[in-house]
């Protein structure tokens, strides 16, 4: 295991761990989720715990399923105790760039219903400002996808249409597109962006979670982990 893979073990691990008995978990999506999806069936199989899960992509749904985690849909629960997801980039303010897996639209989602939202990240992905690494995803209908890409463009980024590595459009499990938009130099003004994309018309959602993350568990290259807690003052 490389070092990148061993901290988002460190940090998948660390949050299953903290997972108490009973909890109505939103299960995020991603390669740092799946080993604290992984670690919770652990538990599962070993400790007894009980907890119910709501998935927030079809792939999530089906690795908790094989592992034995009780899942429900957001209309079936939909008041949750805590979500645990990834992120792309997390800023020093909690502002988070998400949906390198796709399944930002459930994401968000999910995380609006729960009381917490705790991040698990590899190395790497506390930057000092968002964009500045990964390019922001943006869901869109299929339906004129290069007028808004045109529109998308005209906010200052480079938009640029997902692919599979056969070369096909990505779709998302709502049968939805992404542009993945480059910003040179990071994104200056996260909140008017988000309110700004959100106003053209082909777009459903965008990667800025901006007042969602109550925590973060960044897990290290040598299998240690840091605690980040956002204030509450």
């Amino acid at each position: 295991m490389d070092s990148s893979q061993r901290s988002k073990q460190a940090a998948g691990f660390a949050a299953a761990d903290q997972i108490q008995d009973g909890l109505r978990l939103g299960l995020g999506t991603g390669s740092t989720v799946r080993f604290f999806i992984d670690r919770l069936g652990q538990r599962i199989q070993q400790e007894g715990i009980s907890v119910q899960g709501v998935p927030t992509s079809i792939h999530t749904q089906n690795l908790a399923e094989k592992l034995g985690i009780p899942i429900f849909n957001l209309d079936q629960m939909p008041e949750l105790d805590l979500v645990v997801d990834g992120a792309d980039e997390v800023d020093p303010a909690f502002r988070t760039i998400k949906g390198g897996g796709g399944a930002l639209l459930r994401e968000k989602m999910v995380a609006t219903a729960a009381k917490r939202v705790l991040i698990v990240v590899g190395e790497g992905k506390m930057v000092p400002k968002l964009g500045s690494t990964f390019p922001l995803p943006v869901e869109v209908v299929p339906f004129g996808l290069t007028f808004t890409q045109r529109q998308i463009a005209d906010l200052g980024c480079r938009p640029l249409l997902r692919r599979k590595s056969d070369g096909n459009l990505f779709q998302t499990d709502n049968q939805h597109y992404i542009f993945d938009c480059e910003f040179s130099g990071g994104i200056a003004d996260p909140e008017s962006l988000h309110a700004r994309l959100l106003a053209l018309p082909g777009v459903v959602e965008t990667g800025l979670f901006l007042d969602l993350c109550h925590g973060v568990v960044e897990g290290l290259a040598d299998g240690s982990v840091r605690h980040h807690h956002r204030s509450t003052g």
